[in-house]
């Protein structure tokens, strides 16, 4: 739970001109990282195309994340799809090393807060040794469910909450902060674009997609939120912005390709995606490369 009060990088998956995972800009991207100050790392998280990723695949990406975080980043892997899936992934990274999973929300077109509570809570049981982590996307979950998952489930330990609704989130947290429930960490979900005001309403920690670009800004970011330095934390969040926004575009269409396309600038993998994520056009790589050089971390 110490090491989810931080940020918590959504690693990309690099791959090879083959198409296959490359594993060594896999680790080289991961190392850098956490040589930066990364505590806590997810393979299989939505950056890093958990959903294009083949079942081979994400057994891969979790085995050199676990080898290469090993003693000095807690490994919180990213589980999902249908429930008998999804724990087998759990039990998985389980026995492959990993010290929490991060439950996808389930993507169904029919999500009740009843079955919300069933899928994890199933999951939670079959690897009670193990921290697990909601992934919280849906408006339509109440304080109530999570409530009660907690209390059920004691391994569950945080919430990554990606609504963007700051006023949700904090009558989520202050309505879940008694009754059982009071030990969950509350994680932005949302990445540094709504750290700040997730954080005065009760975040302890943020995930980053922009960590494996630039890990010294978003720690520096945390940093300053730790210390209660709103006024010089909104001063880097106006640096970061342009990034993150451009990210965000066309619906998120741009979250995966802007990532790949700043680390194939800084030569540390290709920018290959797969479909239906597509690289970035040429105007936009342009905008990426401008960034980078604003931030000072490429000529």
């Amino acid at each position: 739970m110490d090491a989810l009060r931080s940020v918590v990088l959504i690693n990309a998956t690099p791959f090879d001109a083959t198409g296959a995972v490359a594993t060594k800009d896999y680790a080289h991207v991961l190392d850098r990282a956490m040589a930066a100050g990364i505590e806590a790392v997810t393979p299989n998280g939505n950056t890093g195309e958990f959903y294009s990723l083949t079942p081979d695949e994400l057994d891969t990406a979790l085995a050199v994340t676990v080898e290469t975080a090993k003693g000095r980043a807690t490994v919180v892997a990213g589980v999902g799809h249908e429930l008998g899936r999804a724990t087998k992934m759990a039990t998985a990274a389980r026995d492959a090393g990993a010290e929490a999973v991060m439950v996808h929300q389930p993507v169904h077109p029919y999500l009740s807060e009843e079955g919300w509570v069933a899928y994890h809570r199933a999951i939670a049981n079959a690897v009670p040794s193990l921290g697990v982590v909601c992934y919280l996307r849906s408006p339509h979950i109440s304080p109530r469910a999570v409530r009660r998952l907690a209390v059920e489930c004691p391994n569950v330990v945080a919430v990554k909450y990606a609504v963007p609704d700051a006023i949700a989130f904090a009558e989520m947290v202050s309505q879940t902060a008694s009754e059982g429930a009071e030990r969950l960490v509350w994680l932005c979900g949302l990445a540094e674009s709504w750290a700040p005001f997730l954080w005065i309403a009760g975040a302890e920690g943020f995930t980053t997609g922009l960590g494996s670009v630039a890990p010294e800004l978003s720690l520096r970011l945390f940093n300053e939120l730790e210390a209660g330095n709103p006024k010089s934390a909104m001063r880097l969040w106006r640096k970061l912005k342009p990034f993150e926004d451009l990210r965000a575009r066309h619906g998120n269409a741009y979250n995966v390709s802007a990532v790949k396309e700043a680390l194939a600038q800084l030569e540390m993998c290709r920018r290959d995606v797969r479909p239906p994520i597509s690289e970035l056009p040429e105007a936009e790589r342009a905008e990426v490369g401008k960034t980078l050089r604003e931030w000072g971390i490429k000529d």
